[in-house]
């Protein structure tokens, strides 16, 4: 679980430094109000090339679709973790725009369509972890 935490954190300092990289303003300044989701797929034995598969061929499209921001996909640095962790965060404008996109994109019949086909031999994906953020007034996001 420890190592879980350390993960999750540094994935999220570097896709924070992203957005932070993309403009730079002064501290306050148009500050970015919007939500972020952090999601840890944790994969099934085996199945993290079709996990990858699944969201590079598919499921970005679909996110983009129904209203999320990709900020950016990572595996683990660490080879025992990268083979079985997938972590991406997402943007969105509201909490409220968050739960309406994830409504949008479990009912579109094109994510039922991949999702079936992507496990005719069993789940991808064992558990997911969930975390939405808020970034903080001295944040250097935009």
């Amino acid at each position: 679980m420890k190592e879980s935490r350390k993960i999750l954190a540094t994935m999220l300092f570097a896709g924070l430094g992203v957005s932070a990289l993309i403009a730079d303003s002064p501290k306050g300044e148009n500050m970015d109000t919007r939500v972020f989701e952090l999601r840890t797929y944790h994969a099934a034995p085996g199945k993290m090339e079709a996990l990858n598969s699944r969201f590079r061929d598919h499921t970005c499209e679909l996110f983009k679709k129904h209203g999320m921001t990709i900020i950016g996909f990572w595996n683990p640095s660490e080879a025992k973790d990268a083979d079985k962790t997938l972590i991406y965060l997402l943007a969105f404008p509201s909490r409220e725009a968050a739960d309406r996109s994830w409504k949008l994109f479990f009912a579109d019949p094109e994510w039922k369509k991949v999702k079936d086909a992507s496990e005719k031999e069993g789940p991808l994906v064992e558990k997911i972890d969930r975390v939405f953020l808020n970034p903080t007034d001295y944040s250097p996001m935009k």
